[in-house]
């Protein structure tokens, strides 16, 4: 696949799911809950990286709020030149605008977490495969945060979709980091035999 091809698989995701309604798009983000919360890796963590939705992206926003309530230790990115910090976060406390518009954490001391010790890392994309390739926003924030990693010791990399952003195949390269297991509105897909439940 040519990068231009790359470009308009990535284009016409985005547009798919930028044109699921409001209704839509919230009871996709109550379906993603129901399946995130029946997850052992979860409910055993404690420190979770999620993010704040953008561009039709599904929402992790109400598993936020209940992991929250049960005392978890939740996170969310912030943009570096290159790469994403993650910051502590709690529904209600203060959120300012990064470059891209996007809301994230203002800046505590003591609130940022390395990413090598988060637990879990729930993350965006725009499409996936059943082989755990991801393709993001063309960024490559978290392919060079995550990069940092140890491929034996890191957090599990989960990344959340809606059902209809799963395409057959995706282009692999060689700075693309796999994921552990993909989770829509509707299913669980893991993809690899590492911490699975």
């Amino acid at each position: 696949m040519t990068s231009l091809q790359k470009s308009a698989l990535r284009r016409s995701l985005r547009e798919r799911r930028r044109g699921l309604s409001v209704h839509d798009q919230r009871a996709a983000s109550r379906n993603l809950d129901t399946q995130l919360r029946a997850l052992p890796v979860l409910r055993s963590a404690r420190s979770i990286a999620l993010y704040l939705a953008n561009d039709g992206e599904i929402s992790p926003y109400t598993t936020l709020r209940r992991l929250s309530r049960m005392g978890k230790r939740c996170y969310l990115p912030c943009l570096r030149r290159t790469h994403l910090a993650f910051r502590s976060h709690r529904p209600g406390q203060t959120l300012r605008t990064n470059r891209f518009g996007i809301p994230e954490p203002a800046p505590r001391r003591g609130t940022d977490l390395p990413v090598a010790a988060m637990d879990v890392i729930l993350l965006p994309l725009v499409g996936f495969d059943r082989k755990g390739n991801r393709l993001g926003m063309g960024g490559g924030f978290y392919d060079r945060t995550l990069a940092r990693l140890s491929p034996i010791k890191r957090p599990l990399l989960i990344g959340l979709a809606h059902h209809c952003q799963e395409v057959e195949q995706l282009p692999v390269q060689s700075w693309d980091i796999p994921l552990d297991a993909v989770v829509t509105d509707k299913t669980v897909y893991w993809l690899k035999q590492r911490r699975r439940p």
